[in-house]
C-alpha cells in the first residue's frame, strides 16, 4: 500500500469526487453571509452615528420632531416585525423536522409580517410629509434638517425589509419544490438576514423614537 504524502494528510475532507461535503458547503455559506452582514453593519453604524451627533447638537429640533412622530403606529409596526422573526424560526424548525407544508406556512407569515411593516412605514412617511418633514435640504428649515437624518436610516432599513420579503417568497418557491428537504441551509441564510434586519430596527426605533 502506498504511503500517504504530507499534503494528502493535511488536505480537507472531501468526497470521492473531490467536492466539498455538505457541512463544508454550509459553513462557507454562513461565513459569506456573516461577511456581508458585517459590511451592512458598517453602513448602518455610520447612519446611526450621524443621527446621534445631530441629536446631541440639535436637541430642540429632535424634541419637536418627537412630538409629531406617531410612536403608536411605529410601536405596532415594531411588534409585527419582531413577530415575523419568530415565524421565521418556526419555519426553519418545521423544515428541519421534515414538515415542508409547515415551513411554507411559517415563512409565508414572515413575508406577510414584512409586508405589513412596509405598509405601516408608508403610512408614517405620508403623515410626516403632510407635516413638512421631508428629505429635501434647507439649512433654514428645522424640519428638513431632521428629515435628512431620519429618512436615511429608516428608508435604508425599509429597503432591506423589502429585500427580505422577496427573499422569503423565493424561499417558499424553492421549498415547495423540495429544495430544502435534505439541507435547509437556504432557510438558515434567510434567517440570519432577517434577524439582522430586526436587530437593526430595534436600535433605530430606540434611538430615533424613544431617546
Amino acid at each position: 500500500m502506498a504511503e500517504l504524502t504530507a499534503s494528502q494528510l493535511s488536505a480537507p475532507a472531501h468526497d470521492d469526487h473531490g467536492h466539498m461535503s455538505a457541512e463544508e458547503h454550509n459553513e462557507n455559506m454562513k461565513l459569506g453571509m456573516w461577511l456581508y452582514l458585517a459590511s451592512e453593519i458598517v453602513i448602518f453604524s455610520m447612519m446611526i452615528v450621524g443621527y446621534v451627533l445631530f441629536r446631541i447638537n440639535e436637541p430642540d429640533v429632535v424634541e419637536l420632531a418627537h412630538s409629531k412622530l406617531g410612536v403608536g403606529l411605529v410601536t405596532a409596526n415594531t411588534f409585527v416585525l419582531l413577530a415575523s422573526s419568530f415565524f421565521m424560526v418556526m419555519g426553519l424548525r418545521a423544515m428541519q423536522g421534515g414538515n415542508r407544508q409547515g415551513m411554507l406556512r411559517w415563512i409565508g407569515a414572515t413575508a406577510l409580517g414584512g409586508a405589513v411593516f412596509l405598509a405601516g412605514q408608508y403610512i408614517e412617511y405620508s403623515e410626516l410629509a403632510h407635516l413638512g418633514i421631508t428629505l429635501g435640504y434647507d439649512i433654514e428649515s428645522q424640519w428638513q434638517t431632521f428629515g435628512m437624518r431620519f429618512y436615511a436610516p429608516t428608508f435604508f432599513h425599509g429597503a432591506h425589509v423589502l429585500v427580505g420579503v422577496l427573499w422569503a417568497l423565493e424561499v417558499m418557491r424553492r421549498g415547495a419544490k423540495g429544495r430544502y428537504d435534505h439541507n435547509p441551509i437556504g432557510i438558515e441564510m434567510f434567517g440570519l438576514y432577517w434577524h439582522f434586519v430586526d436587530v437593526v430596527w430595534i436600535m433605530l426605533f430606540t434611538l430615533i423614537y424613544l431617546v
